[in-house]
């Protein structure tokens, strides 16, 4: 049996993705130093933009560090048990899916506190800051954890079909 293409596209762009993690962290720090280093009046917005790049930094560099791996060990046992292969696939594949469902009550949840926050306490500068930077960071990590849970269900289509 030949290399299953699905799973290298699926953990090619899940590698991509966390190079976008990574790279939305890491911006979020840098806009985080900047806010801070000039005293600016949105400095509040430093505390949750650092907090959530810790997080994108570490998922982000967790997969893109593990995902070569990961190919080679499902590619070889998909040609040597495929039937455990796709057991074993799509009983992880349930997690993780499971997973985006709890992140995306979390993303949600912190974005309508973010802007309640904002809404609230507009009037206190640090607090008005914060709620901004909150929206903004569980808004970025909403969207690029729906465009991984896309892929996620694509893939699992993909292993259930194999």
């Amino acid at each position: 049996m030949n290399r299953l293409p699905f799973i290298d596209a699926y953990f090619g762009a899940e590698k991509l993705g966390s190079v976008l993690f990574i790279v939305v962290g890491a911006s979020a720090i840098a806009l985080a130093l900047v806010l801070l280093r000039r005293r600016s009046r949105l400095r509040g917005m430093a505390i949750p933009l650092i907090a959530v790049a810790l997080l994108q930094a570490v998922v982000g560099g967790t997969v893109l560090l593990r995902s070569d791996a990961q190919i080679a060990r499902l590619q070889q046992q998909a040609r040597e048990a495929p039937a455990a292969f796709r057991s074993a696939e799509t009983a992880r594949m349930k997690a993780v899916i499971a997973n985006f469902e709890l992140y995306r009550r979390l993303e949600i949840g912190l974005l309508a506190l973010g802007m309640a926050i904002v809404v609230l306490l507009r009037q206190r500068e640090f607090w008005f800051a914060f709620g901004l930077g909150l929206v903004l960071q569980s808004g970025l990590m909403f969207v690029l954890d729906r465009l991984a849970e896309a892929r996620a269900h694509e893939y699992f289509k993909a292993v259930l079909g194999s």
